[in-house]
């Protein structure tokens, strides 16, 4: 009996220690689970840093700065969300900058303004050591392996080439690796989702011909053709159009927040047929509606989306610089890590993730990429577009000038294309003249 006690008492006690153990090993899971929450992002988030498809620094550098960047250190930049060290501590590997000129600027100094504004990014990507320009896949692995955060060249509104497939070919030569076919104005041959301006009004034609063969010559060079600020229609028919994937550079989910901005799901099935990609835009605008959001609202854009089409046709483009009102906690690039684990927290897997983060991006300019090469014994385009299309008076006509004194060519044919028919004007004087001499007057 004192035998069977005493092994009692032992079994008791062991079983007591076993308690002990599992109590400890239990709290230790909380303990550790609540600090994975925002580490797991962090450590994801190393693994395969952010490519991010949309941000406007080189235009806060014109507005604050006059592109003078002697003036600023890129390392801490005040009065704006993004600068080298908050790139870093967001995890940003590579950043699609937006050369954007305003639409004021159609039919005016629209290339200009463009090349400085390239000139300002290729400057910054060059003079710190911490950014490489990129134009290729192949040059955006290796800055990730060389840990440089990676500068991508777009063009933010096709106004920017003034309807010239030869300006559009040196902007490539230049470094340009995407551009959105219109931003908040229409042009010559392609419609904006945006009313702002009064523009290039046209029924039924979103998408021109020489509209089609500006989609077809991006397609040849290389270029992403970048839907976010179209209308729908131009979006579909891009879709249809289009060789090669696209994206929506930073554009959200029109189901959550119905605003002209965003993407139906009648447009993301036709993007996720093309194999391309929608770039999930911050701004609260485009969120919310309204000006007050926060990061649960912008993961459920990302699980709307994901359910759709799935999380392989997401990405993420910030739109950082481009607009003042940002989700709380998501204020700038250096947040990025809260937004990876709100989607930890809603059970998106790494694999998913890592998806979202780069490889996703990665795999749709690879297409990009192989259908250049597949269209690489196609000569450039010459198709031009019907001066009665662009109505600009700043496009110049060549032509030898007339006599002095003389109105030359040039000067009639743009009155002609412009302003009152100046030929019908010649007629009516013509006949004042001969009706002056056959009465005597």
């Amino acid at each position: 009996m004192l035998f069977w006690k005493a092994e009692r008492r032992a079994s008791c006690c062991v079983w007591m220690k076993f308690l002990r153990l599992v109590v400890m090993l239990s709290s230790l899971c909380v303990l550790i689970t609540g600090y994975t929450d925002s580490d797991r992002a962090h450590i994801l988030m190393s693994r395969s840093p952010l490519i991010d498809g949309h941000n406007d620094l080189a235009l806060r550098l014109r507005i604050l700065h006059n592109n003078r960047l002697s003036q600023v250190d890129l390392h801490h930049v005040s009065k704006v969300a993004t600068d080298i060290s908050r790139l870093k501590a967001g995890h940003v590997q590579a950043q699609m900058f937006s050369v954007y000129v305003m639409c004021g600027a159609q039919e005016k100094d629209a290339v200009r303004l463009t090349l400085e504004q390239i000139d300002v990014v290729r400057r910054m990507c060059s003079e710190y050591k911490e950014l490489e320009l990129v134009t290729s896949t192949q040059e955006l692995r290796g800055s990730e392996k060389k840990k440089t955060i990676a500068c991508l060249i777009s063009i933010e509104g096709g106004h920017s080439i003034d309807s010239s497939l030869p300006a559009l070919r040196m902007f490539y030569q230049l470094g340009v690796r995407s551009m959105a076919l219109t931003h908040t104005c229409n042009t010559p041959w392609a419609e904006s989702s945006s009313k702002h301006y009064n523009v290039y009004q046209r029924e039924n034609n979103s998408l021109t011909q020489f509209g089609r063969a500006v989609v077809d010559e991006m397609n040849r060079l290389g270029m992403i053709v970048d839907l976010s600020h179209s209308s729908w229609d131009t979006a579909l028919a891009v879709l249809n159009q289009s060789m090669a994937p696209v994206i929506f550079s930073h554009s959200s989910s029109y189901s959550i927040c119905k605003h002209c901005r965003n993407v139906p799901d009648l447009l993301l099935h036709a993007l996720k047929k093309n194999g391309g990609l929608i770039m999930v835009n911050l701004h609260s605008g485009f969120i919310s509606c309204n000006n007050a959001a926060n990061i649960s609202l912008v993961a459920d854009h990302f699980d709307h989306i994901k359910t759709v089409i799935g999380p392989e046709s997401i990405g993420i483009g910030g739109d950082f610089d481009g607009v003042d009102s940002f989700p709380l906690g998501l204020e700038d690039v250096s947040k990025y890590p809260a937004l990876i684990q709100e989607l930890l927290q809603r059970n998106w897997s790494e694999p998913e993730l890592t998806g979202v983060l780069r490889m996703n991006f990665l795999r749709v300019f690879e297409e990009v990429e192989k259908v250049r090469d597949k269209l690489h014994s196609k000569l450039p385009s010459e198709v031009q577009i019907p001066h009665k299309e662009v109505q600009n008076p700043c496009r110049m006509v060549l032509r030898r000038p007339g006599p002095p004194g003389q109105p030359s060519i040039h000067s009639l044919h743009s009155s002609a294309q412009h302003g009152p028919p100046v030929t019908n004007s010649l007629e009516i004087l013509t006949i004042v003249l001969l009706l002056s001499t056959l009465l005597g007057l």
